[in-house]
């Protein structure tokens, strides 16, 4: 299946233009919708893994058209109806809304500065040791998809599935996205940072002796031979 949001390395889509650092939102609505984002994230009805995925599962002529916090939305939108919270007819406006019971548990304007200043990490204490260290020649798996659900979220990047590369470091154990965001549970396992060859990546790199650092769970890598 392919992954019309795995953008990364692709061709066609014209250079990246940086924007001035002090420019966050291009518009009123955009930090409302983040701060509606996190406010219902706050629920606990759905973690950051199902978010991006419900975002990624937007239909394609919508993903392309849409802006950034517009995904964002109909991400929202997506994953709020999945778990139950509102309905598409409440959102919809054809019905009155229900009162919810997790209601109690949105994130109100008094405690944003505590909760964003303590943020969320998702390094997590695991049973899976590493099998990697500092300098190992690893391969990434093949294909760029979730192992375990068909069309699943997956953090691999497919610029990068199937390439030859050597661990940086090991960041420890972390939260696995491919399980998380579908309801497999957290299931840590270690994360390495590791190095590819930018001519190992791409056919015709414009710096064949860049470097490029991915992040990736153990389960995408096998030891290269």
């Amino acid at each position: 299946m392919s992954r019309l949001h795995d953008m990364g390395g692709r061709f066609g889509d014209g250079p990246v233009v940086p924007e001035p650092e002090d420019v966050i939102f291009h518009a009123d609505w955009h930090p409302r919708a983040m701060a509606l984002t996190v406010a219902t994230g706050a629920v606990g009805a759905f973690n950051l893994d199902m978010s991006r995925h419900a975002r990624e599962s937007l239909s394609p002529k919508d993903y392309m058209r849409f802006s950034y916090y517009e995904k964002w939305l109909g991400g929202l939108a997506n994953v709020l109806t999945q778990v139950g919270v509102v309905t598409r007819e409440e959102l919809a406006g054809t019905v009155d809304p229900t009162p919810s019971p997790l209601a109690e548990r949105k994130l109100n304007a008094d405690r944003v500065a505590g909760v964003l200043a303590k943020g969320g990490p998702v390094d997590r204490p695991s049973d899976v040791a590493p099998v990697f260290a500092a300098g190992d020649l690893v391969v990434a798996r093949r294909f760029a998809d979730n192992a375990d659900v068909s069309g699943g979220h997956t953090r691999l990047p497919s610029y990068a599935a199937g390439a030859r590369g050597r661990i940086l470091r090991l960041h420890g154990t972390h939260v696995f996205p491919d399980s998380n965001a579908h309801g497999g549970g957290e299931a840590p396992e270690p994360l390495y940072a590791v190095v590819f060859a930018a001519a190992e990546l791409w056919a015709h790199p414009e710096h064949p002796h860049d470097e490029v650092v991915v992040d990736m769970w153990q389960s995408y890598l096998t030891a290269a031979t």
